[in-house]
C-alpha cells in the first residue's frame, strides 16, 4: 500500500499563484484598471512636470516605482482584507493551507501584474515622453533587483497592514492615505532636495523612496543626476540594505499579524 505524498509549501504556493491569476485575468475590469491607472496618472501628471527629456527620464522611473508599490502595497492589502471578508481565508485555512503558500500565491499575482505595468508605463513613457531604454546589462540588473525587493518588502507590509482594517471599505483608507502621503513624500512628485529636512527625514524611512530613487539610476541620462538625490548620489549599497530590512521587518509583521477571519480578532 502506498502512502499519499502530499505537495509541500512551494507546490502549493506556486498551485495557489496560478489560481489567482486565472482570477484576476478573469475580472477584466479590475484587470484594466489595475495595470492602466498608473500610466493615466503618468499621461496627466507628465503633462505638468515633463518639461524636457531628462525630466521625462526622472518621472517615468518614479512613476514606475509608484506603480509597483500601489499593486503590491495597496492592491495586495486590499485583496487580502477582501478574501478574509468573503470567507476565502477561512475556506483555504480549512483544506488546510498554509499560509506561506497562500502568500507565496499572493506574490506571484503581484510580480506578474506588476511587470505587466512597469512594461506598459515604459511604452507610454517612450511614446509620450521619449525615455530612453538603458542600454547596459549592469543597469537592467540593477531594475531587476530593485524591483523584485521592492516588490516582496511591500507586499509583506501591506498584508501586515491590512490586518489592521476589518472590511474592505475600510481597507481603502487605510492602505490609501500612507501610500499617497508617501508619494510626496519619497520624490514621486516633488523631488526629496525640495522637501523640508524633516519631511525628508520622513520619507527616507520607508521603501518607496528607495525604489523609485534605484529606478532613477536605472533610467537616468548620466550620472550626474545622482546630485538631484538627497545624498546626492544612487547609494545602490543602501537601497539594498533598506529595501532588505523591510523585507525582514514585514515577515516578522506578518507572522504575528496575519489572520485568516475577522472572528480570530
Amino acid at each position: 500500500m502506498t502512502t499519499a505524498v502530499l505537495p509541500g509549501t512551494l507546490e502549493l504556493g506556486l498551485a495557489r499563484g496560478a489560481t489567482e491569476l486565472r482570477e484576476f485575468f478573469r475580472q477584466k475590469e479590475n484587470l484594466i484598471f489595475t495595470v492602466s491607472l498608473p500610466a493615466i496618472l503618468m499621461l496627466l501628471l507628465g503633462t505638468v512636470y515633463v518639461t524636457e527629456a531628462a525630466h521625462g527620464q526622472m518621472f517615468a522611473a518614479s512613476m514606475i516605482g509608484a506603480g509597483i508599490i500601489s499593486t503590491s502595497f495597496v492592491g495586495l492589502g486590499m485583496s487580502v482584507v477582501a478574501d478574509r471578508e468573503d470567507g476565502t481565508l477561512k475556506r483555504l485555512h480549512g483544506m488546510p493551507m498554509p499560509f506561506t503558500s497562500y502568500f507565496i500565491g499572493k506574490i506571484v499575482l503581484v510580480f506578474v501584474s506588476s511587470l505587466f505595468e512597469a512594461v506598459l508605463l515604459l511604452a507610454v513613457a517612450m511614446i509620450r515622453f521619449d525615455v530612453e531604454l538603458p542600454t547596459s546589462a549592469a543597469k537592467w540588473l540593477t531594475f531587476g533587483w530593485v524591483f523584485v525587493l521592492g516588490v516582496i518588502s511591500c507586499s509583506l507590509i501591506g498584508v501586515a497592514v491590512s490586518s489592521i482594517a476589518s472590511s474592505t471599505r475600510s481597507a481603502a483608507g487605510v492602505l490609501n492615505l500612507p501610500y499617497i502621503v508617501l508619494q510626496f513624500l519619497s520624490g514621486v512628485f516633488i523631488m526629496q532636495t525640495a522637501l523640508p529636512d524633516s519631511l525628508r527625514t520622513v520619507g527616507s524611512i520607508f521603501p518607496l523612496k528607495w525604489v523609485c530613487q534605484g529606478f532613477r539610476s536605472v533610467f537616468a541620462l548620466d550620472d550626474g543626476y545622482a546630485v538631484m538625490e538627497a545624498a546626492g548620489s544612487w547609494e545602490l549599497g543602501r537601497i539594498a540594505l533598506v529595501l532588505g530590512a523591510w523585507t525582514i521587518v514585514g515577515l516578522l509583521l506578518v507572522s504575528r499579524t496575519f489572520r485568516w477571519s475577522n472572528a480570530s480578532r
